[in-house]
């Protein structure tokens, strides 16, 4: 642990030289503000844009550009907000002005040189992912370059550039059309959180409402990086060919330079007791799906090993009680199965069990079969033989 509170795990394995290197944020879709869905994956994003020498032509002239373009954004965006009192004719000036701004930007970015310099030295499966509890970053190096993870990993959350922001945020919009309305089970699995929260941000939609999307700034994104990418808040695992020693001195060098800051604001919203059983129906052009959720525990309490158990006997894989009652034996169901964790793990949360109806079955049919499973788990003793193959 550096003094500014940033943690390492640090793993040796010296059979191939080759390093892969992990580093997770303790910041997710939960921390955003209400008014602000979106802005932990649009932050991930930004965090490949690059810094103040990585991905700029002339910075100078770039900072200057990335003002105006905030400037004309915000002109653009008081006016659309006006709503039905809006200007037409200036609101198509306002856009105009800010499409400008964008293109003279544009024209000081080296696009990708993150990413490319990673590449040309052997760097292999970069990639980051947003969840409801985190954010993580991630790629693998020949051992022989790992101090350019330290240098690189370091630059840009000490001093990252939000270059391409709201081309950037076209791209999450897009994001948000494949995966979610243009998916049914998107859809239904966004309506089934709001159904199962109404108080804890677990039921906000983790990609970000589309309006939220639309009325992101940079600046929001700028204010999010520096209430939670603080070291104290961020912890690099490497693995592989590494020498301990070696890795702390870079950590310590490129790492330690990053300020501690302040200590990040925590969720502290509790989801009240649900008092009966909540059920929400969405129509779509799909095969029938079904989602039945179950409140549990967060990752922390005493009994989280006990539903692991629960989710290997029950719900996972073909050895599952799920697969060989409804998919198997009964022919309900073409697919069966659940695991706890949704759709994080830091705060209480829900096991989620699904099927996926078989041609000419129904989820009522999936349903019935799918409780008369889990009470059976619930009134009588699992097995010894099957206790064993969990363990």
């Amino acid at each position: 642990t550096l003094p500014n509170g940033m943690k390492f795990i640090i793993v040796e394995r010296h059979e191939v030289p080759v390093v892969s290197l992990y580093l997770h944020a303790d910041v997710g879709a939960v921390d955003e503000q209400v008014g602000q869905s979106g802005l932990a994956h649009m932050f991930e994003h930004m965090a490949f844009k690059g810094t103040s020498t990585i991905g700029t032509k002339d910075f100078k002239k770039e900072r200057a550009a990335l003002a105006k373009v905030d400037q004309a954004y915000a002109a653009w965006a008081e006016e659309r907000h006006k709503g039905e009192r809006a200007d037409a004719e200036k609101l198509k000036q306002l856009e105009a002005a800010f499409q400008q701004a964008q293109e003279e930007a544009d024209k000081q970015v080296e696009s990708n040189e993150f990413s490319i310099a990673i590449e040309e030295n052997g760097g292999v499966g970069l990639n980051a992912g947003t969840g409801s509890d985190e954010t993580v970053y991630f790629f693998s190096l020949p051992s022989n370059k790992m101090e350019l993870w330290f240098s690189l990993e370091s630059a840009r959350f000490l001093d990252p550039v939000l270059r391409e922001f709201y081309k950037e945020r076209n791209v999450v919009m897009e994001e948000r059309r494949l995966r979610i309305e243009s998916q049914p089970i998107g859809k239904l699995v966004e309506e089934f959180l709001s159904v199962a929260y109404k108080a804890h941000p677990y039921g906000r939609s983790g990609i970000g409402w589309r309006s939220d999307l639309e009325n992101l700034t940079r600046e929001q994104a700028e204010r999010f990086f520096r209430a939670y990418y603080t070291p104290r808040n961020l912890t690099a695992v490497i693995v592989g060919d590494v020498d301990a020693k070696e890795a702390e001195r870079l950590a310590r060098l490129y790492f330690g330079r990053i300020p501690a800051g302040p200590a990040p604001e925590r969720v502290w919203t509790a989801e009240p007791a649900q008092e009966g059983e909540r059920r929400t129906t969405v129509h779509a052009q799909s095969q029938p799906i079904l989602l039945i959720g179950y409140h549990k525990p967060s990752i922390r309490h005493a009994d989280s090993a006990v539903f692991d158990a629960v989710q290997d006997i029950l719900a996972s894989g073909r050895t599952s009680r799920f697969y060989r009652s409804l998919v198997q034996e009964k022919k309900l169901a073409v697919a069966a199965g659940g695991f706890p964790g949704f759709p994080g793990d830091k705060y209480p949360n829900l096991f989620l069990f699904f099927s996926v109806a078989a041609a000419g079955k129904t989820n009522e049919e999936n349903e019935k079969a799918m409780l008369a499973e889990i009470d059976r788990l619930r009134t009588e003793l699992v097995s010894e033989e099957e206790l064993a193959r969990v363990k």
